[in-house]
Formats: structure tokens, sequence, C-alpha cells
């Protein structure tokens, strides 16, 4: 299968399911809010944050949950234990509704993954 190709992260963002896409606009307010130099982009066929060049964070959309990840993932102190992942670098958080969303929590994980 083809990975599709997207030119925004917009764009991204309309071809989502609609329960995905009320996730990730919640969590773009969240990243918009603590890391507000980040860069919205799409890498790789998904929703991403770039500071500069280098890949900070990511959404993937699955069929029934959102992906909020970090590609230094495995780098940052995660005292709530939400990242999951076997990769060498990468983690994520699955987040099903908008209130799986842990504002301090995320935002302590993004704020570090975004140094």
């Amino acid at each position: 299968m083809k990975m599709k190709a997207y030119a925004t992260f917009d764009e991204y963002f309309a071809d989502q399911v609609p329960r995905n896409q009320t996730v990730i606009r919640a969590l773009r307010k969240l990243v918009g809010r603590v890391a507000p130099h980040l860069e919205e982009s799409v890498k790789w066929g998904n929703g991403c944050w770039l500071n500069g060049k280098a890949p900070v964070a990511y959404v993937y959309s699955a069929p029934d949950h959102v992906q909020f990840g970090f590609f230094g993932g495995s780098a940052l102190k995660d005292p709530k234990g939400l990242l999951r992942g076997q990769g060498k670098f990468v983690r994520h958080i699955k987040v099903v509704k908008t209130a799986d969303i842990d504002d301090k929590a995320f935002a302590a994980l993004l704020k570090q993954a975004a140094r």
C-alpha cells in the first residue's frame, strides 16, 4: 500500500476520520500552546512538528485511535508511564478521545522533546 502524500498539515488533518480529527485538533492546540516555536509539517504521511529541520513530535491516525508520538521518546522522562513502543528512539501515547489527553503530563513530555 502506498503512503498518502499531503502537502500540508491541514491537508493531512482534513483527510482523517471525524473522531480522530477531534483528537488531533486538541493535540494541535496543546502543541501550539506549549511549544509555539515548533513548525507543523507532514513527514512519512503523518502530521509532524519540527524544530527547524528536526522532527520532534507526530500524530498518526489509526482506525480506532490517534498516536501522539515523540521521535526521541525513548530518552524522555515519563513519570506517569504514558509512553508506549519498543523502537530504539520513537515512543507514542495512544489517544482514543480528547478526555485521554492529560494536559500536564503531555505538556511535560512535549517540553522535554522540543528542547
